[in-house]
């Protein structure tokens, strides 16, 4: 098929006497959009909604437990629940930043949010953070696995100790936290919504991010096998797997340098990146009781960008109509051959 392209882009200037620059409507290496308007022009047909979209007090009476809640996506989340009248608890390694965020979003939100210290690599740590907040708040009706890490490399520079790096905090931290809240709510016999972030690459894996998509590719498995495993204690347990959403944390890793976020839109059928509020949207719907009967499931939340990706023929999307009407003219005469 490239092959194919290629012949019928050269025959294309021929016949029109246009530059070489028209090739570029069949290259991969398209020119990168300006970095003050990355969309694509579709975009504006998907426009952001930027509002919580639940009725206020959904979460009214209930305690909510994020962890890497306080940047980023987590942050997000939190303001969510807080906006709709959760009492959330957020944890991380960083205190300071933990009350600086806590602190915003009680001043905008009027609710109680309370910043614990928690490494969520640390079984120990862990521990002392959920009886910290059964203590000050109560037991979680809502728990968001959020903290990650991660970084690009090719794979064969990766140390043992990178590889224990990224898995000890996305596994065996989202690990520690559920079995922890899991045990304690089944001792004090209540349930709770589970919900862990994850990303698209953890179903089909990706080059580059190994230690990443190996461990998030584990946290869905978790979260399916305890959907069904307790359901009976009350618990449910969903994952978001979400595709490019712009946030410092993540961007400085995976994209250091900028030059790829400008090509990001072009393999998005929705043409833009997607947005801390539409992810933190979906989040509290899944932990609502307007979910109630939604447990196991993993919802891909990417603006196509997966199925685009997944498409072997879906570059032919660069083609233009004149070089469509010389391949239909080439396919009709196969015809019978």
């Amino acid at each position: 098929m490239a092959a194919l392209v290629s012949v019928l882009g050269r025959r294309a200037l021929l016949r029109t006497g246009g530059a070489p620059c028209g090739l570029r409507a069949f290259s991969r290496g398209t020119p990168a959009l300006s970095s003050d308007n990355v969309d694509a022009p579709q975009a504006s047909f998907f426009p952001v909604q930027q509002n919580v979209m639940l009725p206020p007090n959904t979460f009214k009476g209930k305690v909510a437990f994020i962890t890497g809640g306080g940047t980023g996506l987590g942050r997000g989340m939190t303001t969510a629940l807080s906006r709709l009248g959760a009492e959330c608890v957020i944890s991380s390694r960083k205190l300071d930043v933990l009350k600086e965020t806590a602190a915003e979003i009680s001043a905008e939100t009027g609710n109680k949010v309370h910043a614990l210290q928690c490494d969520v690599r640390d079984p120990e740590s862990v521990k002392k953070a959920i009886a910290e907040m059964i203590e000050v708040a109560g037991h979680p009706s809502v728990v968001i696995n959020n903290a990650a890490g991660n970084f690009i490399s090719p794979t064969e520079r990766l140390s043992a100790n990178a590889w224990r790096t990224i898995t000890d905090i996305v596994l065996n931290g989202t690990a520690y936290v559920t079995l922890e809240v899991g045990k304690q709510l089944i001792k004090a016999g209540k349930g709770a919504a589970f919900l862990a972030i994850t990303t698209i690459y953890a179903e089909s894996g990706t080059g580059f991010l190994v230690p990443s998509a190996s461990a998030k590719a584990g946290v869905e498995a978790l979260c399916k096998s305890l959907a069904a495993e307790w359901g009976k204690y009350g618990m449910r347990f969903n994952v978001i797997q979400p595709g490019p959403i712009k946030t410092k944390g993540a961007f400085s890793r995976l994209d250091p340098t900028g030059a790829f976020e400008a090509d990001m839109p072009k393999r998005i059928p929705c043409g833009r990146l997607g947005t801390v509020e539409e992810l933190a949207n979906l989040a509290v719907y899944l932990c609502s009781d307007y979910a109630n009967w939604v447990s196991g499931a993993v919802i891909r939340m990417d603006g196509g960008e997966y199925v685009y990706l997944a498409g072997e023929f879906n570059s032919l999307q660069k083609v233009t109509k004149e070089q469509w009407d010389i391949m239909e003219k080439l396919i009709r005469k196969t015809k019978g051959s």
